[in-house]
Parts: C-alpha cells; sequence; structure tokens
C-alpha cells in the first residue's frame, strides 16, 4: 500500500479516536470521552489495527494497556489534531450557533426519574441565554419508543437513566445518584437501627415503583435485584414519579430510587431517608442522541446546557450536608 493510498484511508475522526483510546486505556471511557457508543469505537479500534499493523491496546489484567507502538504514535496524533483545529476552527467557528439570535424548537424526552430542579434549571438557563428558542418537553414513558423517534428525528435529545443505555445511540453521562430508600416517618423501619433494618424486612415491606421505560421489562431497580436471585413486594406501580412521594407519605410503602429526587422531598413531606440494605450500584443518568444530530451545531449547544445543568446541581449536593 502506498503512503497516498494509507493516508485516503485515514479521517481526523479516526485520528480522534486513537488518541482517546491510548489517554482513556478503555473502549468503554473512549466512547464516553467522544460521545460515541462502545461497537463504533471497537470498530474504528480495528480499522486503527489493521492500519497500523500493530494491537494498540492489548489486556492486562483486568484493564487495557497500550503497546510501546501506540505510545509512539500519541504525539504525532495529538499534533495532527491541533493543526486540524487551526485548519478548519475559523471555518466551524462561522457556521456555529448564535443562541441570542436562534428562532429554533429543541424537543427533549426527559424522565421525570430526575431531580425535580433538573428540568426547572435547564428551562431557566435556556430562557436565559436563548430566549428565541422554544424547548418541547415530552414525557419519557414505557409506551413512548425514544429509540425509534430519536432515529427518525421526532425527538433531538433523550435524558434518563439505564443500567445498560442503548449501545446504538450516543451518550454523555450526566449524573450518578445513591440508592437509597424513601419512607413516611411513621413507617415502622423508621425506627429500626441499621442492624435490623435487613435485606429481608426490605423485600418484606410493600413498595410502590415507577412504570418501567421498556415495556415487559422490570425497572432498574428490579434488574438489579433479579440478578441477585431477589424479589420484592411491589404494591403500587405508578406512571408518574412525582406523586409517588405523595404517596409514601400517606402510606406504608417503600419507594426506592436516587437520593437527589429524594431529598427534595423532605421539608415538604413528613419523610426520612434510609439507607438501602441492598447494595444497589448508583443511579447513572444519561443523554443520549442518535447520530443524525451529533454533529448539528444547535444541538452540539443544546448537549452542552445539559451537562452544565447536571454539574451544577452535582455540585450543590457535594455541598449540602
Amino acid at each position: 500500500m502506498t503512503v497516498r493510498d494509507l493516508s485516503a484511508k485515514i479521517e481526523v475522526q479516526l485520528v480522534r479516536v486513537l488518541q482517546a483510546l491510548i489517554l482513556e486505556r478503555s473502549v468503554s471511557r473512549a466512547a464516553m470521552r467522544l460521545g460515541s457508543t462502545q461497537p463504533a469505537v471497537s470498530a474504528q479500534l480495528r480499522r486503527l489495527r489493521a492500519l497500523t499493523g500493530d494491537a494498540l491496546l492489548v489486556r492486562h489484567g483486568a484493564g487495557m494497556t497500550p503497546t510501546p507502538t501506540a505510545l509512539e504514535l500519541l504525539a504525532p496524533a495529538e499534533r495532527l489534531l491541533h493543526d486540524a483545529e487551526l485548519l478548519f476552527g475559523e471555518r466551524q467557528r462561522r457556521a456555529g450557533f448564535e443562541p441570542r439570535s436562534a428562532r429554533l424548537c429543541f424537543r427533549v424526552a426527559a424522565s421525570d426519574y430526575l431531580d425535580p430542579l433538573f428540568l426547572p434549571l435547564l428551562v431557566a438557563r435556556l430562557q436565559r441565554l436563548a430566549p428565541g428558542v422554544q424547548l418541547d418537553l415530552r414525557p419519557l414513558t414505557a409506551d413512548y419508543d425514544y429509540r425509534a423517534a430519536l432515529a427518525r428525528g421526532e425527538v433531538d435529545l433523550v435524558i434518563g437513566n439505564w443500567l445498560q443505555p442503548p449501545e446504538e445511540l450516543h451518550l454523555g453521562r450526566l449524573l450518578v445518584d445513591e440508592v437509597v430508600c424513601l419512607v413516611s416517618r411513621e413507617h415502622p423501619v423508621a425506627r429500626l437501627g441499621a442492624k435490623a433494618w435487613t435485606v429481608e424486612r426490605y423485600l418484606e415491606c410493600q413498595h410502590v415503583a415507577p412504570m418501567p421505560l421498556s415495556p415487559g421489562q422490570p425497572g432498574v431497580i428490579d434488574q438489579h435485584l433479579a440478578g441477585l436471585g431477589l424479589a420484592r413486594r411491589i404494591a403500587v406501580r405508578g406512571a408518574h414519579f412525582g406523586q409517588l412521594p405523595e404517596m409514601v407519605a400517606r402510606s406504608l410503602l417503600v419507594l426506592t430510587t436516587g437520593r437527589l429526587f429524594c431529598s427534595r422531598w423532605l421539608e415538604r413531606l413528613p419523610l426520612t431517608l434510609l439507607r438501602c440494605p441492598v447494595a444497589f450500584p448508583p443511579m447513572t443518568y444519561y443523554q443520549l442522541w442518535h447520530e443524525l444530530s451529533h454533529a448539528s451545531a444547535p444541538l452540539r449547544w443544546l448537549r452542552e446546557q445539559v451537562r452544565d445543568v447536571a454539574r451544577e446541581i452535582a455540585g450543590a449536593a457535594r455541598k449540602s450536608p
């Protein structure tokens, strides 16, 4: 293969993938860094291996390690990316998005499992920075096929939490939240000590749960319990997540969900938080989008605003007692 033939097979994005893989030493973390998907980055790694004739990343224990060839390629890859930015940066700036003068509509499907302040803060931010923009907020419910809606361009962005987000979509991680139990202050378990609030007691309680986002599939809490060979007693399923704390306050139901959501209700209702006796993984919230909108300057700006609101909430949560 001649140098000309080789250079014709290399584009700037492939070099960007090479840089991310060497720095992150992980296909999944490189995909997160690039706002791409793990299958897409895996395919690009195969291309890079074929082009360089080197493995580039090899398994080492639980992780991956760059080969000597990969480390040698890092500096020239970064120089090339810098030169590409000098070459095309001004053109991209001229074709950029001007939020203050924009007149368009953003369509966002969002779960109400989020912190109750998330969407109000996002709306306030967009009103301040892009007053001419319309925001169309749609509920992310079990009967809404958000993957098809993204693929058809009917919605621009989806915000929610998944144990495993769909692999065909781009994603950006927004918030990581501890899973806790919300109960009435009058619930008998509220007076139990930590040692008495056992897994067995937890499973025997009556639970309230949101409707899962995927029809016919359990929600993230019950997915995890099933993986442990456990099952809880679900007495109530609700399609309107924001109403569940009121139900908990008036009953002996237990709501298991993220601390950020629960903490907003503690001053409004006679509720208390308990640690979960079952070890749940943290709840991770993502924004998802399709390849159709990946390069759009307005939608890239929108994703940046969503990310910044998530950072604001996470920062405030870290400072709270």
